[in-house]
């Protein structure tokens, strides 16, 4: 759309970056950096089955790579300090940092005793803490763990999710709130990715204080939909939230699969089209919000579909079929896509990408 705010302003970004960015990249990934408009990363498989993080360009353009311990999943990004972390796939131990300045080694944190990751953080405001989604197996709960990014990510502790497998995490502009998305599925690492508790699911998202770990409010959804599971998260430029769902129920139910709520008011669900629905075949992968745009863009890799729908009517303004359509995040004119088998935006790619992009410089949008 024209006016739209860029994402990714090259002047800034070579004032933060400088030249030891720069000089770090192939001749044509430093081409690629200083044309583009927009830059994003994502977690990946290359074809020679080591994983990694791209940062790709609006267009596609492949900038830079990074290889990973192991799989990951979903990533953190701090514009303050402009730092990347990758957290490993449920139910991984691993999270690795990276200064995109190059002004430290990657830093590699294994999870405490007694916990995993689920696959998601987030960074504070002023990049100084980092809070990550973690399992607390043994006692069937969820936990937030907060590490210090100034101190090369120490665990200074951490604070209850106030539920059950707390997939998705985000903080509020002001850096007060935690925003979790509970899922509301046990999980063991003893037993792999299976999903223990099918027939008890306790879905929720929370709003938790980021400097005391109080509870502020808890929403759980009704019996009704006990079986959806809230997994993703977002956030507008108004703090409303946007959270984003996958059913685990029956195959022929219809229950919505995204909403949202401010703090202080109950939990909306967006009346989408049914056959927006149906494309979306119970599965919401990913969810981004387009702040400059006033859009929320959807993907669901099991329906090979993503829809963008306006946030102020809940009218959907674009759908497309897009084969294992994983990740979503703003873009300018919309939103960028990706899926498992390499595509990005409208550019093939030798890799396979994992479920989520970030947008670098997001505070743009």
């Amino acid at each position: 759309m024209s006016g739209a705010t860029p994402l990714f302003d090259r002047r800034q970004f070579l004032k933060a970056s400088g030249a030891a960015f720069l000089a770090g990249l192939s001749p044509a990934g430093a081409r690629a950096a200083l044309s583009a408009d927009a830059l994003f990363a994502s977690a990946y498989r290359g074809e020679d089955g080591r994983f990694g993080i791209a940062t790709l360009t609006e267009r596609g353009e492949l900038v830079d790579r990074a290889l990973l311990p192991d799989r990951a999943h979903g990533l953190a990004y701090s514009p303050a300090t402009d730092r990347l972390v990758a957290f490993a796939r449920r139910p991984g131990t691993y999270m690795m940092a990276l200064s995109r300045r190059g002004l430290a080694e990657p830093v590699v944190v294994t999870a405490a005793e007694g916990r995993h990751f689920y696959g998601h953080g987030c960074f504070s405001p002023d990049g100084r803490l980092l809070y990550a989604c973690e399992n607390d197996f043994d006692a069937r709960r969820g936990v937030i763990g907060v590490y210090d990014a100034t101190d090369g990510f120490r665990r200074k502790g951490e604070f209850s999710s106030f539920g059950v497998g707390p997939h998705d995490l985000s903080i509020s502009d002001d850096g007060r709130l935690l925003i979790v998305a509970n899922g509301g599925i046990e999980t063991h690492p003893d037993f792999g990715r299976t999903k223990l508790n099918l027939d008890r699911m306790e879905p929720s998202l929370a709003l938790i204080g980021a400097t005391d770990g109080r509870l502020v409010e808890k929403h759980g959804l009704p019996a009704h939909l006990s079986h959806l599971s809230t997994r993703h998260i977002d956030t507008d430029g108004k703090g409303r939230i946007w959270f984003a769902c996958q059913y685990e129920g029956a195959r022929d139910d219809r229950p919505p699969l995204a909403g949202s709520f401010a703090p202080g008011e109950e939990i909306r669900f967006l009346a989408l089209p049914e056959d927006v629905t149906e494309g979306l075949a119970l599965y919401v992968g990913a969810i981004a919000v387009n702040r400059s745009e006033g859009l929320v863009g959807l993907a669901s890799p099991k329906g090979g579909f993503a829809v963008t729908v306006d946030m102020d009517s809940g009218r959907v303004v674009d759908r497309r079929r897009l084969a294992s359509a994983a990740g979503i995040a703003p873009a300018p004119g919309g939103f960028a896509l990706s899926s498992y088998d390499g595509h990005f935006r409208d550019k093939k790619l030798a890799l396979t990408f994992d479920q989520h992009i970030a947008a670098l410089s997001t505070r743009h949008l």
